[in-house]
């Protein structure tokens, strides 16, 4: 399917996050991401989905003002936020508009107690009856991390570190949350727990979130909506009903289909094709 018929993410009210036509240079040579579209309505999950290398931290890193760390640039296209262009802003900018990220790997200063790497999130300005409302509101999301507040982040387990990294990110009052990979490494059902919550969150906080995955199955239980992505391309569009009931999605990235050899989408379609006409 050309991105240019892949079904759009459209709604009547203007979108909290409009991306277009993005494009994103590393090295000033290599291309990695090219013509991506795509919209995240205010109180929304949405999931942007794709194999390792299909460009999805790349496009989390673009809207958060990361790209700078890798010498990479948006060189086209727009990226709007509230109705305004932060494309290319530093990351401490585009944080205070209310973009936060959660990244996939540095995810919290493991040489800091917990405690400490939440205070250090914990806005100044507030004074001290603000700043415990706070904290007692993250323990009450996250228990085990007031049972661990003096544990080093270094000593923490994978879904301990995440939830801490998710905590450290709500501490700065998002609007808009970007969540890189939170599946990677953890067991299913601290999955489970970790996306539910996510849901809950949304909910109670009004926080809207861009969840990028691999595990297809698990963000569509919590996402209203997903894209599809690879090479560096949005190829596929639709709320998360219709993709769970694709055919080619379940084939290839839900794991249901027949034949598990097939490298990509695009192959699937074009199989699918090549069968429709020979057959």
């Amino acid at each position: 399917m050309s991105e240019e018929n892949f079904v759009m993410h459209k709604t009547k009210n203007k979108p909290l996050l409009r991306i277009e036509k993005l494009e994103v240079v590393y090295h000033h040579v290599s291309t990695a991401i090219q013509g991506v579209s795509l919209d995240v309505n205010k109180n929304q999950i949405v999931a942007l989905l794709g194999v390792n290398g299909a460009g999805k931290t790349t496009t989390l890193r673009a809207i958060s003002g990361f790209l700078g760390v890798d010498d990479a640039r948006v060189t086209e296209g727009v990226i709007e936020f509230s109705g305004e262009k932060i494309q290319n802003q530093a990351p401490h900018l585009i944080t205070k508009k209310g973009v936060v990220l959660v990244p996939e790997r540095d995810k919290v200063f493991e040489n800091l107690t917990v405690e400490e790497n939440l205070e250090v999130c914990v806005p100044h300005n507030g004074g001290k009856g603000k700043r415990k409302d706070l904290m007692d509101q993250i323990f009450q999301y996250f228990p085990i991390l007031a049972k661990t507040k003096n544990r080093l982040g270094g000593y923490l387990s994978g879904g301990e570190r995440q939830m801490l990294a998710l905590a450290t990110a709500l501490l700065c009052k998002p609007k808009l949350l970007l969540i890189d990979e939170l599946s990677q490494g953890l067991a299913p059902l601290i999955v489970e727990e970790l996306l539910s919550l996510i849901k809950v969150i949304r909910d109670e906080q009004q926080v809207t979130v861009l969840l990028v995955e691999q595990n297809a199955m698990a963000a569509l239980e919590v996402a209203e909506y997903g894209y599809i992505m690879e090479n560096g391309r949005i190829v596929f569009a639709a709320d998360s009903q219709r993709l769970r009931n694709h055919q080619d999605i379940q084939e290839f990235y839900l794991g249901q289909g027949e034949r598990e050899t097939r490298r990509s989408y695009r192959d699937i379609k074009q199989y699918r094709r090549s069968r429709r006409w020979y057959g």
